[in-house]
């Protein structure tokens, strides 16, 4: 069974959607590619993968460094995608990676790793917006550059 639950952030209302054991997907509010497919599916309510992702969201924007693995996450995507943000998962907070950089460790293009990126189902906790320009400016979110300009702003960068 899918639930899902909206809750109110400093960036915006945030849509989750989970099983019962993993985070399936975290937007926000007028997200590019919003899972609003899937959300049909669901039934408003709480489950064990939606208290956790609450919880560690509640730190988050406390201006904590929750564990990036304490969740368990079941993003829906291709396989490059999927490597792609298991990759991102690993930058640290308050750090940044430029594309170029994630590319060269992935072994494939720039512009791969942010159509990638472009897709992330589970924003913030897949930090993709810790992804710069090679010249280290903020590029694209589909969350919108404001929203990915207050996260960074939020863990100090």
């Amino acid at each position: 069974m899918l639930y899902d639950t909206e809750l109110a952030s400093p960036v915006g209302v945030l849509t989750l959607l989970a099983e019962e054991d993993a985070l399936l997907g975290l937007w926000i509010a007028g997200q590019k590619f919003h899972g609003s497919a899937l959300l049909q599916a669901a039934r408003r309510g709480d489950c064990p993968a939606l208290r956790a992702a609450e919880d560690w969201l509640a730190r988050y924007f406390a201006g904590q460094a929750p564990d990036p693995w304490a969740l368990s996450l079941r993003p829906a995507g291709t396989a490059f995608q999927r490597r792609v943000w298991e990759a991102l998962r690993r930058i640290p907070y308050g750090a940044t990676r430029s594309y170029g950089d994630l590319a060269r460790e992935l072994g494939t293009s720039p512009r791969a790793v942010g159509a990638a990126a472009g897709r992330n189902p589970i924003s913030i906790l897949i930090p993709c917006h810790r992804l710069m320009g090679a010249d280290g400016n903020l590029t694209g979110y589909a969350g919108g550059l404001a929203v990915k300009e207050a996260l960074l702003r939020l863990e100090g960068v």
